[in-house]
């Protein structure tokens, strides 16, 4: 099949007669026909989505659909199966949203946001990605990622280099306006804007001289350490940087496994970005051991990231890896499943023991750690408790303080979480253990990296069980002695919170509508501020009271503040204008670990704090149903007789 620009597929949509006429919902009386639904094809090359066999395609049907103010069609197979969604946004009566599915999930749209009959957003979603690229002279082409996952990044790069595209590379790549929005000392920023000056040369070098990725190469794992914060304050920075330095990614062309390394990424807002040439094969020498923002002392010799470089065995054990992940992806019994990760977790061992250096050996530990914990914890893998003990008491053996502490905290989380899939398990008594283990930990492995989670497990368990005193104290512990971990930040905004009351709360953030919000302009009323996300069933539960407490007491001087946690703000301005939540609302890019929730160690929703006229806190976790009477109580010289206490 050919395919159609985008501008041919809109010229036969409207040619076909897909227009809507009248008001929204009202559909043309001639559906349009479903061979011309299914031969509309994706902007993007590359989607993997249902294509009906001409028999099958036959079966199809295609119907009209209404969904609140949204008015379009549907397509589906013989069995109900969604195929296809095409959907006017806006009710100008024209498809602005081209949406494709696959095993009845949407994987791929195409978006007109702005509505001129052209495509200028594409997405990807659910098992295609998390992918959003913009495409802003609207001629098919992405211009912009605004959304992209490092993984994602490693795919890009892998095709942008094996099919020698200059441009798909740039497109990754940090932009001149992105690097001066990071706050970077004046130092680094120079050092950052010389690499990227000649980014397009070098990589046009690359491409000439590399031959090893053929253009049928394709990328098969990213492997990198975790994610590392970079404090403002560093070197004459101004904000927090999230970087992974020395990220790899591992490619298949021929036949052969290459490695390429990236170097270091940088998140900018829901993106990351290359900052530098990647390296391929012997090249990788040229890496410097550290990155660049986490440079040692004194830099060992540059080794490669994974054990054994390309050899024939690493690749082997590569192989033999990416066979086992594809298996689990389409395995559906519980012991096949299980025997799976098994095999996987004995061949990640295999790789670690090659490893020659420390640094490659804990980051396939921690894999195997990581990938274990997280089946017991699905219920996919109930013996990887025993596995993870056994691979610890290993490890404590070579005094390998850290890899060993490593694996010893994803054990024990391993074992709480399998002890609580137990239907007959008691839950206060297993708590208890739980907090009594994590305070052995911490004795252990005072001076470990997961010792700053395992503190604020241990507070956040305390706090829940109305053991305040007890919480306190290892908040402030926490934030003493971790404090530029984002865990000792939690601690120190919950320690404010549980303190809070009667003392000044000082809360200001960008708002939805992007003006900023500031609890100070609400000084002289009283002042709901409602920590919410439109994915927590209580918060909506309580939205109804609070809009009628705001109707009924607004003029007497009461006013609400949201904080929203929803994931994107697309999310929340949809929620709050289909739900008219006529209040402001702060919303800041993190979710339940962004800044206002951090900065007041928000840990549960709803949260809700009432503020008195004079900036203080009244209380700092009320409830919809305690507020009636607390504000008939604190208006009563402002209200309506009718309406006092």
């Amino acid at each position: 099949m050919v395919v159609k620009s985008f501008g041919q597929c809109w010229l036969e949509i409207l040619l076909g007669g897909w227009m809507m006429i009248g008001t929204v919902g009202h559909l043309l009386a001639a559906t349009p026909p479903i061979e011309q639904a299914l031969r509309l094809v994706p902007v993007q090359k590359g989607v993997e989505y249902d294509r009906p066999t001409p028999e099958e395609a036959a079966k199809c049907v295609i119907s009209p659909v209404k969904e609140g103010k949204l008015s379009g069609w549907i397509v589906q197979d013989s069995n109900g199966t969604l195929l296809r969604r095409f959907i006017d946004t806006n009710g100008d009566n024209l498809v602005d949203i081209w949406a494709y599915y696959k095993d009845g999930l949407e994987v791929y749209r195409d978006i007109d946001a702005n509505y001129n009959g052209k495509a200028d957003q594409y997405r990807w979603f659910h098992t295609a990605g998390t992918r959003w690229g913009l495409d802003l002279n609207e001629d098919g082409q992405i211009d912009v990622w605004k959304m992209i996952s490092p993984e994602e990044v490693a795919a890009e790069l892998v095709a942008a280099i094996a099919q020698r595209d200059v441009g798909r590379f740039l497109r990754l790549a940090l932009s001149p306006e992105e690097l001066r929005s990071l706050g970077l000392g004046p130092v680094q920023e120079r050092a950052l804007a010389e690499r990227l000056a000649t980014l397009r040369e070098r990589f046009e070098k690359l491409l000439a001289q590399q031959n090893l990725l053929d253009p049928t190469a394709r990328w098969v794992q990213f492997l990198g350490h975790q994610p590392g914060l970079v404090p403002a304050g560093t070197q004459g920075s101004s904000r927090d940087l999230r970087v992974y330095e020395n990220a790899l990614a591992i490619a298949e062309s021929g036949g052969k496994h290459v490695q390429i390394n990236i170097g270091t990424l940088i998140e900018v807002g829901q993106a990351w970005r290359i900052i530098d040439l990647p390296q391929l094969g012997e090249d990788q020498a040229a890496a410097v051991a550290g990155g660049i923002f986490f440079r040692p002392a004194t830099a060992p010799a540059v080794r490669p990231t994974t054990p054994g470089g390309a050899s024939e065995q690493f690749q082997k054990l590569l192989a033999e890896l990416e066979k086992i992940d594809q298996a689990l992806g389409q395995a559906q019994r519980p012991e096949e499943k299980a025997s799976l990760h098994a095999q996987r977790a004995n061949l990640l061992e295999q790789i670690a023991q090659q490893a020659d250096n420390p640094q490659d050996r804990h980051l396939w530990y921690k894999q195997l750690a990581d990938t274990v914990g997280a089946a017991v914890q699905t219920g996919e893998y109930p013996k990887g408790v025993e596995r993870l003990a056994t691979l610890y008491e290993k490890l404590k053996k070579t005094q390998d303080i850290d890899i060993a502490a490593y694996v010893r905290f994803r054990q024990l989380t391993a074992e709480y979480g399998l002890a609580l899939q137990n239907p007959k398990a008691d839950f206060a008594k297993l708590q208890a253990q739980w907090l009594k283990t994590l305070e052995e930990f911490i004795g252990q492995y005072p001076n470990s990296p997961d010792t700053a989670e395992a503190m604020l497990q241990l507070a956040m368990g305390h706090e829940f069980a109305g053991q305040e005193t007890e919480a306190l104290k290892w908040y402030s512990d926490l934030a003493t002695k971790f404090p530029q971990t984002h865990a000792g930040r939690k601690a120190a905004g919950a320690s404010r919170r549980l303190q809070s009351v009667g003392k000044l709360l000082e809360l200001a953030g960008k708002g939805l509508s992007e003006a900023q919000v500031d609890l100070a302009q609400y000084r002289g009323r009283i002042v709901l501020v409602h920590f919410w996300a439109s994915w927590c069933e209580p918060c909506k539960a309580d939205l109804p009271t609070l809009k009628d407490l705001l109707e009924r007491y607004g003029k007497a001087g009461f006013s609400i503040v949201g904080v929203n946690l929803d994931n994107s703000p697309e999310e929340a301005i949809q929620f709050v204008q289909e739900h008219r939540l006529n209040w402001p609302h702060i919303h800041e890019p993190g979710g339940l670990e962004s800044r206002p929730a951090t900065e007041l160690g928000i840990l549960t929703l709803p949260t809700m704090f009432l503020i008195g006229t004079d900036g203080k806190v009244i209380h700092r976790d009320i409830r919809a149903s305690q507020l009636d009477r607390e504000l008939r109580q604190l208006t009563a010289d402002k209200l309506p007789a009718a309406l006092k206490p």
